[in-house]
C-alpha cells in the first residue's frame, strides 16, 4: 500500500467524532509503501499515521527531503569523526566497519513501553533464578522440570562454576533482550544476551548523535533520557565491591580491539571512568584478582566482563585461551571479586531454554510469563523433534545452545541442504531447536531520499539495581540491511535506530546526583597504569614522531627536486640521507644523472605509499592508527579525529578496515589501494600529513594530564626524535666537503630549524654552528640535547623512590647521554672521521657502550656512541616497565624488546 502520509496531528478531529480516520494527503515525498501482512511501527493498517508518530512526521515534513538527507550525511560524518565502529568477522573488506545510524528514530508510546518494562524485569529475575538453581542445588534437574541433556550437553554450562555463588546472588547483572513485534502488534522475545550483553554503549552514542542531528525534534518531543540509566549501571557496579573498600577498583575486561563491539568497550570504560583491561593485564594471586600496573599489583574489586566465560580462565576452562586470567574461577568461588555477569551466565541465553520458560516462571517466581518467546521446539523431545522434521520448510532451525549461531531457514534451503540438516538433527537431536519463522514489524528507514520499510528488532537493556532490576527507557533498535531481508543482524550489514520512548508528561533534565555524605579524598597523579598500556603509549609516541620525520624528509626531497632539478647535487645529498633513515639505497647517488635521480625519487615515493613496506610513510600511519585503537580509552575524541585525518590524508581508509595477517601489516591485496604520491602532488599531500601529526602532538602536550601515560607517550616521541637527529647527521657525515653545505641546509630544513639558524648566523650553514643548533642547544625543541633533557626529567619521574640517592639504570643512561652532549667540543670534532663511515641503520647497536670508552674522536664515533646509549635506554624501559616484552629486533633507528604480536618494526 502506497500512502501519502497524514501529517495532521488533528486528523481525527478533522474526520469528525466517531468517524474513521482517513488518510489525509501530505507531502508527496513522504509517500510510504508499507508491507502487507506485517505490523508497521509508523503506519496503521488503514494507512494513517499512528498517533504517537504524528508530531515526528510533521517535523520531518517541515524539514523536507533535502534537509533530511543533509542531516543523514551529518550523522555519518559524526560517526566517522567519533570512530564509532562495529567489527565484522570474516569480512576482510570491512572488519572495522563504520556504525550505521538511521536519522529517523523509532517511537514507542509510554503505555506500550510500560508493558515491555514489566516483562523485561520479570525475565531478568527469572533467568537469574534459573542460573542460581543450575549452579547451586539443581532442583530444576532433579525434579525433571528441565531435561538433563539440555543442560549437561550445553558447552555454556561450566561445571567448575557449580557452587560459585556471586555476591548478592546476582548472576545476571546486565541483560539484553531482543524483541520483535508480531503482525497482531504483540511483542515477542526472539533472543536473549546474558553472556556479554552489548548495545548499551551504541544506544547512548546514537542518542548523542541524534541530539546533534535532530536537536529541535528531540527537544520538542517528550523523550525519556538515557543518561540516568548509565549512571545507575555505573553505581550498581561500584556497589558490588566490598563495603570496606573506600575507592573500589572496577575494570572493564575486553578481549581486545578485534572484538566485534570493541568500540563499545572503549566508550563505556571512558564514560563510566573504569579501567579498560585485557587478560594479560590481570593476574590472580592467592585467590585474589590483581591489575598489573607500573607500581605493582593493585587489587581488583569488580570486573565488567566482555570476555566469553570459557576463555576467562585457561587453568580450569579452555586451556588454549590466551585471553584469560589463570585462577579466576578460584577467585569466583572465594567471592574475592564480583563479576558482571557471573562466569557461566551464558547458559541463560540458550535458545533451548525458551520452550521451558513458562513452566520455569511458575516454578521459580509463581507467576505467568508476561511476554512469550518466539514459538520454539526442542528436538531433544521425540514429539517436538518429529514436528520440526515434518515442518522444516516452514521453520527456522538453529543450535539449542548458541544464541549467536547461524539460523537455517527451511524455506530458503535447497533439498540437499535440508537433508543434511535433517541428518544432523537425527544424530544429535538435543543440540537443535526449531522456531517459528518470525516476520518482524517494519519501521521507516531513510534510503535514497525517501522512507522505506525495513524489518526491525528492538534490543532492550536491563540492569540489576537496588535489589531489583531497572530497564533503560529506549535504546537500540536494529533494522535489516535490505528491504527483502528479514534477518536483522549487524554482522550481515544491518543498521541501527535510536529508540525514543515518549512520555505522557513533559520530560525535564535528569536529576543531578546528590553529593555523598563524606567528601572524597583528593587524588592526583594516579600511578596504576597497566604495563600493556604504557607500552602502547610509548610506541604511539614513536610512530607519530616517525611519521613526522619521514614526511618532513620526503617534503624536503620534493622541494629540492622542484627547485634544482633531478640531477642536482642537493637532490643527491638528500637521497644519501635517506639511507641512515632506514630506506634501502635504491641507487647510488654519486654521479647519477637527472633521469636516474628522477626514477629513484619516484621509487622512494612509491615505496612510502606501499603499506607492506614497514619503513614507509603509509605503514607508519597505519601503525599510529593500530596502536591508537589499542589505547582509545586513553585518547580524547579530538586526538582520535586527528588520527583519522592522518589516515585520510594518505588515502588509507580501506586499510584500517582490513584484517591484518600480522598486526600492522594488512593483507594483500587490500581493498581500495591508496592513491600514489606523484611528483606533482607530493608536496601538498605531505604537508597535509604533517598537519594532523602536529595536532596529535599538540593535543598531547596541551591537554593530557602529566601522569604516567603522558610520560610514556612523550618518552617515545623524545627517543624517536633523538634517533632521527642522529640519522640526519649520519647522512651529513657521509657527504664529501663539496656537498656539505647542501647537506647542512637540508638537515636544518628537515629539523624545522632554519629560522633559528638564520636568526643567529647571517651566513650560509657551516658545520659547527649547525651541530650546535641541532645537537647541543638545549633551548631548541628539535635538538638532540633538548630531547635528552626531557628524557632525563621523565626518567626521574618514572624512577621508584631513590633510597640513599641511588639512581635507576634509565637515569644513569640519560645522565651519561646529557654528559656527552654537554662536554663534547664541537670545534675539535672532525666530521668525516678520517673517511670511516658510520654504522648503517641495520647494524647491531643496541648494547650499552662501555662506560670506560674514551671520548669520541670524530662525529661518526659520537653518533654511534649516542645511538647505542639511546637504544640501551629504549630496551631498558621495555625490560623494566613493559611486562610482555619478549623479543628483540633492530632496524633503522635502533633495536627494541618487543612482543611477538605487537608493534611491527620499521626500525626501532
Amino acid at each position: 500500500m502506497v500512502t501519502p502520509l497524514n501529517t495532521s496531528a488533528n486528523a481525527e478531529a478533522e474526520a469528525g467524532a466517531g468517524a474513521e480516520t482517513p488518510a489525509v494527503p501530505g507531502s508527496s515525498w513522504l509517500c510510504y509503501e508499507s508491507r502487507p501482512g506485517v505490523y508497521d511501527e509508523m503506519v496503521a493498517a488503514d494507512g494513517t499515521v499512528r498517533p504517537h508518530w504524528r508530531d515526528l512526521v510533521a517535523h520531518l515534513d517541515a524539514l523536507g527531503a533535502g534537509e533530511i538527507g543533509r542531516r543523514a550525511d551529518r550523522a555519518r560524518r559524526l560517526i566517522r569523526d567519533n570512530g564509532v565502529t562495529y567489527n565484522v568477522y570474516g569480512d576482510p573488506a570491512g572488519q572495522d566497519r563504520a556504525w550505521s545510524l538511521d536519522p529517523v528514530p523509532l517511537l514507542i508510546d509510554e503505555a506500550d513501553w510500560l508493558s515491555i518494562e514489566r516483562a523485561m524485569v520479570q525475565r531478568a529475575q527469572l533467568l537469574n533464578a534459573v542460573l542460581a538453581d543450575l549452579y547451586g542445588p539443581r532442583h530444576l534437574l532433579s525434579e525433571g522440570i528441565l531435561p538433563a541433556a539440555l543442560v549437561h550437553a550445553n558447552p555454556a554450562y561450566l561445571r567448575p562454576l557449580v557452587g560459585a555463588r556471586p555476591s548478592g546472588g546476582v548472576f545476571v547483572h546486565l541483560l539484553a533482550v531482543d524483541l520483535a513485534r508480531a503482525p497482531d502488534g504483540r511483542w515477542w522475545v526472539v533472543d536473549t544476551r546474558s553472556e556479554m550483553p552489548s548495545g548499551i554503549g551504541y544506544a547512548l552514542e546514537n542518542r548523542v548523535i541524534m541530539n546533534r542531528v535532530l536537536p529541535d525534534v528531540l527537544r520538542a518531543l517528550p523523550v525519556h533520557r538515557l543518561a540516568q540509566h548509565l549512571t545507575e549501571v555505573r553505581d550498581s557496579l561500584i556497589r558490588r565491591a566490598p563495603p570496606t573498600r573506600e575507592h573500589p577498583r572496577v575494570v572493564l575486561w575486553t578481549p581486545g580491539p578485534f572484538n566485534e563491539t570493541y568500540f563499545e568497550h572503549v566508550y563505556l570504560a571512558r564514560y563510566m571512568g573504569f579501567t579498560l583491561v585485557e587478560g594479560e593485564d590481570l593476574t590472580v594471586r592467592d585467590g585474589r584478582v590483581f591489575l598489573k600496573t607500573l607500581e605493582g599489583l593493585q587489587p581488583v574489586d569488580v570486573i565488567l566482563r566482555r570476555n566469553e566465560s570459557s576463555f576467562c580462565d585457561p587453568l580450569e576452562l579452555k586451556g588454549e585461551s590466551t585471553l584469560g586470567a589463570p585462577g579466576l574461577v578460584e577467585a569466583a568461588h572465594e567471592r574475592t571479586v564480583s563479576l558482571a555477569n557471573a562466569l557461566g551466565a551464558g547458559l541463560a541465553e540458550s535458545p533451548g531454554l525458551m520452550p521451558f520458560l513458562p513452566s520455569l516462571c511458575h516454578r521459580l517466581l509463581g507467576e505467568e510469563l508476561l511476554m512469550p518467546s518466539v514459538a520454539t521446539w526442542w528436538c531433544g523431545q521425540p514429539r517436538e523433534r518429529g514436528y520440526v522434521l515434518d515442518q522444516m520448510p516452514d521453520l527456522a532451525v538453529r543450535s539449542a545452545f548458541h544464541a549467536t549461531g547461524p539460523i537455517s531457514r527451511g524455506a530458503l534451503m535447497d533439498p540437499a541442504s535440508r537433508a543434511a540438516l535433517r541428518r544432523d538433527i537425527e544424530h544429535r537431536p538435543y543440540a537443535w531447536v526449531g522456531q517459528e519463522a518470525v516476520s518482524p514489524s517494519t519501521a521507516p528507514v531513510w534510503t535514497d531520499g525517501r522512507l522505506e520499510p525495513r524489518p526491525l528488532v528492538l534490543r532492550v537493556h536491563v540492569c540489576a539495581h537496588d535489589g531489583g532490576y531497572s530497564v533503560m527507557p529506549g535504546g537500540l533498535a536494529r533494522v535489516s540491511g535490505a528491504a527483502d531481508d528479514e534477518s536483522v543482524s549487524m554482522q550481515r550489514g544491518g543498521g541501527s535506530k535510536d529508540a525514543w520512548v515518549l512520555s505522557e508528561r513533559p520530560v525535564g533534565l535528569p536529576p543531578r546526583p546528590r553529593p555523598g555524605e563524606q567528601v572524597p579524598t583528593v587524588v592526583r597523579g594516579v600511578r596504576d597504569l597497566p604495563s600493556r598500556v604504557a607500552d602502547d603509549l610509548f610506541w604511539l609516541g614513536r610512530y607519530v614522531e616517525r611519521c613526522d620525520n619521514t614526511a618532513r624528509l620526503l617534503r624536503c626531497l620534493i622541494g629540492r627536486l622542484a627547485e634544482t632539478g633531478a640531477g642536482s647535487g642537493e637532490v643527491a645529498v638528500i637521497l644519501g640521507m635517506l639511507w641512515p633513515m632506514g630506506h634501502p639505497p635504491f641507487t647510488s647517488p654519486a654521479g647519477a644523472g637527472a633521469a636516474e635521480h628522477d626514477r629513484t625519487v619516484r621509487a622512494i615515493l612509491d615505496a612510502n605509499m606501499d603499506p607492506s613496506n614497514p619503513r614507509g610513510l603509509a605503514a607508519l600511519a597505519l601503525n599510529v592508527h593500530r596502536v591508537g585503537v589499542r589505547v582509545r580509552d586513553r585518547l580524547s575524541i579530538d586526538t582520535w579525529r586527528a588520527i583519522n585525518a592522518l589516515i585520510d590524508a594518505l588515502g588509507l581508509g580501506a586499510y584500517t578496515s582490513a584484517v591484518p595477517s600480522e598486526p600492522g601489516v594488512p593483507q594483500t591485496p587490500a581493498p581500495g589501494a591508496p592513491p600514489p604520491l606523484t611528483l606533482e602532488d607530493a608536496g601538498p599531500r605531505l604537508s597535509a600529513v604533517l598537519m594532523p601529526v602536529q595536532v596529535i602532538t599538540g593535543l598531547a602536550n596541551e591537554n593530557m594530564t602529566r601522569g604516567l601515560g603522558w610520560r610514556f607517550l612523550d618518552t617515545g616521541r623524545r627517543i624517536e626524535r633523538a634517533l632521527h637527529m642522529l640519522a640526519l647527521f649520519e647522512g651529513v657525515a657521509r657527504t664529501d666537503s663539496a656537498a656539505r653545505e647542501a647537506a647542512l641546509e637540508a638537515a636544518l630544513e628537515v629539523a624545522d630549524s632554519q629560522m633559528t639558524y638564520r636568526a643567529r648566523y647571517l651566513e650560509a650553514p657551516q658545520t659547527v654552528p649547525v651541530l650546535d643548533v641541532l645537537l647541543a642547544d638545549e633551548s631548541n625543541p628539535r635538538s638532540l640535547a633538548y630531547q635528552l633533557v626531557r628524557l632525563g626529567l621523565h626518567m626521574d619521574s618514572l624512577a621508584p623512590d631513590q633510597a640513599f640517592g641511588l639512581r635507576s639504570h634509565e637515569q644513569r643512561l640519560t645522565v651519561r647521554l646529557l654528559g656527552i652532549t654537554r662536554t663534547v667540543d664541537l670545534n675539535r670534532l672532525p666530521v668525516d672521521g678520517g673517511g670511516s663511515a658510520p654504522a648503517p641503520a641495520s647494524a647491531e647497536a643496541g648494547d650499552e657502550p662501555d662506560a670506560a670508552m674514551p671520548p669520541p674522536a670524530d662525529l661518526p664515533t659520537l653518533l654511534r656512541l649516542l645511538r647505542g646509549l639511546l637504544n640501551a635506554l629504549s630496551e631498558s624501559l621495555a625490560r623494566q616497565y613493559f611486562a610482555h616484552a619478549v623479543e628483540t629486533r633492530h632496524g633503522s633507528a635502533g633495536g627494541r624488546v618487543r612482543p611477538a604480536r605487537d608493534h611491527p618494526e620499521s626500525g626501532a
